[in-house]
């Protein structure tokens, strides 16, 4: 059976080791990133998971206005004033016809316009503010420094950056604290001491664009937000007010400096170093509330080079540096970046978003928890999983189950685009949607894999009881074919069919029976009572649907396999894939699945696709014993990293899109720890590959 308990003496067998000892810092530095120039799209960053700060080339945000982000910087807009739609609780939503009966849902609705905008573009996460060089009111332009250089360092979390104007130079350290949210910035020259050159303190407002890209904010609208400055020995305070948000920035430097501002219309503010000052440091800390405890310099380049150190020497290990090969050089480049950019933007106390930019406001998108966050347990970095599941799961829990009652379902139904607040955002999609229902299921068995103990079972169980309870219910009897069916109204993972004619998405039926034998084996795991419900659906659902003897999106699609019908995300791909073969009911018929593959390479609009779409298609390929086309799919050149490692996320979202990061990450543990009944590497012949510290997967 599948989900058999794995002891701890079998999971060292199957661990995969390394064969060599791995100098992990050689490989890790080996792909730090180098400009000598800024990126018109992408910073280079600094950070530890709930809080990044992204440069340009000067190694502060002079030029290019590169956020600075938190997982608690966030803003609301007044509310609408428009009678009947002042308060959220105004919101009525839209009621469907389903399956005989009127339920509501949580929909933008045309009499409400104003108050369902409102919730669809709040809160939006800010930019906290930007720091960038002054240069004594001098008209200065990127172009016009010379001799740029930026390395940074992978193993230390520190970019070092140097150029010169006016013929001097100027170098610089930027560093992240690992404990707070907090920036170290270390600078040397001789044009500090002729009051050439200085730094600035900028604040933006925040818009309510849905893509705020590459940068966040915009710094002319200073008439509608405040900020307030508050002086110190050798320090002081901003407070930033944006309507009912205020937030404080304080810094601390080690010489004699003044700071004065704001400049006139703007939020702008100058640190201008005394004369004979060639070098200042600072500690920057951006906080919900007013602090005098910030970080001194020496602490935040401390716990910055020994995080980093750690994060590098724990967890699984890739090492290509054997096979002499482009592709694997550049495998093991995305494969390096992927994990500090991870890193950085993804390992948050909240679902991540990335900390970049803001994509759809900055909002949470539970059905992508599992292509951001997925990727930690399978490269053993549960510590930087646990920041946020299954926490997050027991935070939404009561908003989940509210919204499941309301629509008179048991259990609790997980939202789609959220934020702190545990509300989902209004959209048909939004409300539609299924497929990251059984999300909690697959990251709870891969936790009970590594860690197969009380503990883990009695924390997970409070939220697969509710998420199965949901499953079961609204998975519909169908009286003239005696099966449970998905649907309608719903949406696939695709996200471009006619919600009324969705029925029985062939990926959402495998991932329900996969959602409910995980949780009927977590019950039996505790000796406890499985409801009858959830064996009852699981056994009785609906088959796959099937077209030209390969899997259809959903049961009766007219016209599969033409047109429309092969845009999106190939989501059959992940039924035997990112998927295990089912444990229960009739097994995969692999001469469809094979089909499919085929079709979808051959037939499937790959320009349609992008992100999680090619190593999604890499997991199928692997389990069916493709490795070539796994790395071909990896390597496609729709699935674009930049020179830093960042996903391009193409025309139909910003870059970065870090699904694309956490899922090539997943797709190359598979590679390197096999799964269940293979074991072990699944490289391409020939390449001489040393891993370490891998798992098998499901």
């Amino acid at each position: 059976m599948l989900f058999r308990s794995f002891t701890i003496w079998l999971l060292a067998l199957w661990a995969v080791q390394a064969t060599r000892r791995i100098d992990r810092k050689k490989v890790v530095r080996s792909f730090n990133p180098r400009r000598n120039a800024s990126s018109q799209i992408t910073p280079l960053q600094v950070g530890n998971g709930n809080f990044a700060f992204g440069v340009d080339v000067t190694g502060l945000q002079t030029f290019s206005p590169f956020a600075t982000m938190s997982t608690w910087g966030w803003h609301n807009f007044s509310l609408p004033t428009t009678t009947g739609q002042t308060s959220v609780n105004d919101f009525t939503g839209l009621d469907w016809w389903t399956h005989g009966r009127l339920v509501n849902y949580n929909q933008p609705n045309p009499a409400q316009s104003e108050i369902s905008n409102w919730l669809i573009q709040n809160p939006q996460r800010i930019n906290l503010g930007n720091i960038g060089f002054s240069f004594n009111e001098a008209d200065v332009t990127e172009e016009m420094l010379e001799s740029k250089h930026q390395t940074l360092d992978l193993w230390t979390g520190k970019i070092a950056s140097s150029f010169t104007y006016n013929g001097a130079s100027v170098d610089v350290e930027t560093w992240a604290d690992s404990r707070s949210d907090t920036v170290g910035i270390i600078i040397e020259s001789n044009l500090l001491s002729t009051g050439a050159l200085g730094v600035f303190f900028d604040f933006p407002l925040p818009t309510v664009n849905k893509f705020d890209a590459p940068f966040v904010g915009v710094f002319n609208a200073t008439d509608k937000h405040t900020t307030d400055l508050q002086l110190g020995e050798n320090g002081a305070t901003i407070r930033h007010n944006i309507d009912a948000t205020s937030y404080y920035v304080s810094f601390k430097w080690d010489s004699s400096a003044d700071i004065s501002g704001p400049v006139d219309r703007t939020h702008r503010y100058l640190l201008q170093p005394s004369k004979r000052t060639k070098k200042i440091e600072l500690s920057v800390a951006f906080s919900p509330d007013s602090t005098t405890d910030i970080p001194s310099l020496h602490d935040v380049t401390s716990s910055s080079k020994t995080w980093w150190e750690s994060f590098w020497r724990s967890g699984a290990f890739i090492d290509l540096s054997g096979v002499e090969s482009s592709s694997a050089t550049e495998l093991q480049r995305r494969t390096i970046l992927s994990q500090y950019l991870t890193a950085v933007n993804s390992a948050s106390a909240y679902p991540p978003q990335g900390l970049v930019n803001n994509g759809w406001y900055g909002k949470f998108h539970l059905e992508m928890v599992l292509w951001h966050l997925l990727h930690f347990a399978r490269w053993n970095q549960f510590p930087l999983l646990r920041r946020s599941l299954p926490n997050m799961y027991s935070q939404y829990l009561h908003s989940s189950t509210d919204r499941a009652s309301l629509q008179g379902y048991d259990g609790a139904r997980w939202g789609k685009m959220t934020d702190p607040t545990g509300r989902s955002a209004p959209g048909e999609i939004n409300s539609l949607l299924i497929w990251q229902q059984p999300h909690p299921m697959y990251f709870a068995e891969l936790e009970y894999r590594s860690f197969p103990n009380e503990s883990t079972l009695r924390t997970w169980d409070a939220i697969l009881t509710p998420t199965a309870d949901f499953m079961a219910s609204y998975a519909f009897f169908n009286e003239s074919t005696s099966r449970y069916d998905l649907g309608p109204p719903m949406y696939p993972a695709s996200e471009n069919t006619n919600p009324n004619a969705t029925i029985n998405p062939a990926f959402e039926l495998t991932y329900w029976r996969f959602g409910l034998d995980v949780a009927i084996s977590w019950k039996q795991r505790q000796n406890l009572a499985v409801p009858d419900k959830w064996i009852e659906v699981r056994d009785n659902l609906a088959p796959l649907p099937t077209a030209e003897d390969a899997f259809a999106v959903y049961e009766g699609i007219p016209n599969m396999w033409t047109s429309t019908t092969v845009q999106d995300h190939p989501a059959m791909s992940a039924i035997f894939g990112l998927l295990p073969p089912p444990s229960s009911g009739p097994p995969l018929n692999m001469t469809v699945v094979r089909n499919t593959a085929d079709k979808i390479r051959d037939l499937w609009d790959l320009e349609d696709c992008w992100g999680w779409d090619f190593p999604m298609l890499a997991m199928n390929s692997l389990r069916l014993g493709d490795v070539d086309q796994a790395v071909a799919y990896l390597l496609h050149p729709l699935f674009e990293f930049d020179d830093a490692g960042y996903p391009v996320g193409g025309s139909r979202v910003p870059t970065p899109y870090f699904p694309g990061s956490s899922s090539f990450l997943l797709a190359m543990a598979m590679m390197a720890g096999g799964w269940d009944g293979e074991p072990g590497m699944h490289f391409p012949k020939g390449w001489d590959v040393n891993v370490v510290g891998f798992v098998p997967g499901l």
